[in-house]
C-alpha cells in the first residue's frame, strides 16, 4: 500500500486490483486527522495488504476514535476488527443494516457501534460530518459524509473510474486523467457497480442528487478514484449520462475460457536433433 497525504487533513491509504478487461481499479481509505481521528474504510479484504502497517505510518492507531465504513464490502473491511483490537476507544460508525451484514461474518460488538443514517451527523471535536446517500452506490447500507469545515466529500464508490495503468491507479490526483478519458471511465464504473442506473427515472435519479449538489465539495475522495479538487461541478454533470450510458456486460463461460488461454504461456518449440 501507498500513503500520501492530501491536502492539510486527509491521508490516502492506496491500494488497487487490476481488472481483465476494465483496467486498474484505485482501492482507497482514509485517515481524517479531526481532533477525534476518523479512519474511513479499511482496506481490502485479501492477505498480505498490511493495511494495519500503512495506517501506523501516519498515527498512533490508538488515537482512532471513529471508524467510518462507508459500506460493509469486502473492499472496505479488511482490517476492520484488527482496527478494533488496535484502537479500544474507536467505534464503527455504520446502518442498522450495515452492522447486520457485519455480523454475518463475525460478530461485531454493538457496545462499539454507532449508527447513523443519511442526514444525521457526527461531531468529530473540531468538525462536524453530515451523512448522505451518494447518488451511485453497490449497496443498501451504503452512507458518504461531507466534512463542513473544509467542503470536503466521502463518496464512496460514487465517482469512481478503472484507470488505464497501475501508475494512474495510484496516482494522487486525478488530473492527471485526460479529461474525456475520465468522463467515459465514470461511465463505465457507473454502469458496472450500480447497474440499476438503467433502470431509474433520470429525473428522479438526479433529484437524489440534490443533497451533493447543494453542499458544493470542493475536494472529492471516492474509494476507486484519485483525489480531486474543484471538480464537483464536472462529475456531478457525468451524473445525467450515467442512466443512458451502454450497460455493462461481463464476460460469459466462452469469455472467461478464452481469458484463461491468454494468461498461458506461449509453447515453446524444442529443437529437435539432427
Amino acid at each position: 500500500m501507498l500513503t500520501y497525504r492530501s491536502g492539510r487533513d486527509v491521508t490516502v491509504l492506496n491500494d488497487f486490483l487490476p481488472v481483465p478487461g476494465i483496467g486498474f481499479l484505485t482501492v482507497n481509505a482514509f485517515v481524517l486527522h479531526a481532533a477525534e481521528p476518523v479512519v474511513v474504510d479499511t482496506g481490502l479484504s485479501l492477505p498480505d495488504r498490511c493495511f494495519m502497517d500503512a495506517l501506523g505510518s501516519t498515527l498512533d492507531v490508538g488515537d482512532v476514535r471513529w471508524i467510518w465504513l462507508t459500506h460493509p464490502d469486502r473492499d472496505h473491511t479488511g482490517a476492520l476488527f484488527d482496527l478494533l483490537a488496535a484502537a479500544p476507544e474507536a467505534r464503527v460508525v455504520t446502518t442498522f443494516l450495515g452492522a447486520g451484514i457485519l455480523s454475518t461474518e463475525r460478530p461485531l460488538p454493538m457496545d462499539r457501534v454507532h449508527l447513523l443514517n443519511p442526514g444525521q451527523s457526527l461531531d468529530v471535536g473540531d468538525r462536524t460530518l453530515v451523512g448522505f446517500r451518494p447518488p451511485l452506490f453497490d449497496n443498501p447500507a451504503t452512507v458518504g459524509f461531507f466534512d463542513t469545515a473544509t467542503d470536503t466529500c466521502f463518496s464512496s464508490d460514487c465517482f469512481g473510474a478503472p484507470m488505464p495503468s497501475e501508475s494512474l491507479a495510484v496516482c494522487d490526483d486525478v488530473a492527471a486523467v485526460p479529461a474525456d478519458d475520465l468522463r467515459a471511465a465514470q461511465l463505465l464504473w457507473a454502469t458496472v457497480d450500480s447497474p440499476w442506473v438503467h433502470m431509474i427515472d433520470p429525473v428522479a435519479f438526479l433529484g437524489s442528487a440534490g443533497p451533493l449538489r447543494a453542499m458544493k465539495p470542493e475536494r472529492i475522495f471516492s474509494t476507486h478514484l484519485p483525489p480531486s479538487t474543484g471538480r464537483g461541478p464536472e462529475f456531478l454533470d457525468m451524473l445525467a449520462a450515467a442512466p443512458g450510458a451502454d450497460p455493462f456486460v461481463g464476460p460469459d463461460q466462452r469469455g472467461l475460457e478464452e481469458m484463461l488461454a491468454g494468461f498461458e504461456p506461449a509453447a515453446t518449440a524444442v529443437p529437435t536433433a539432427t
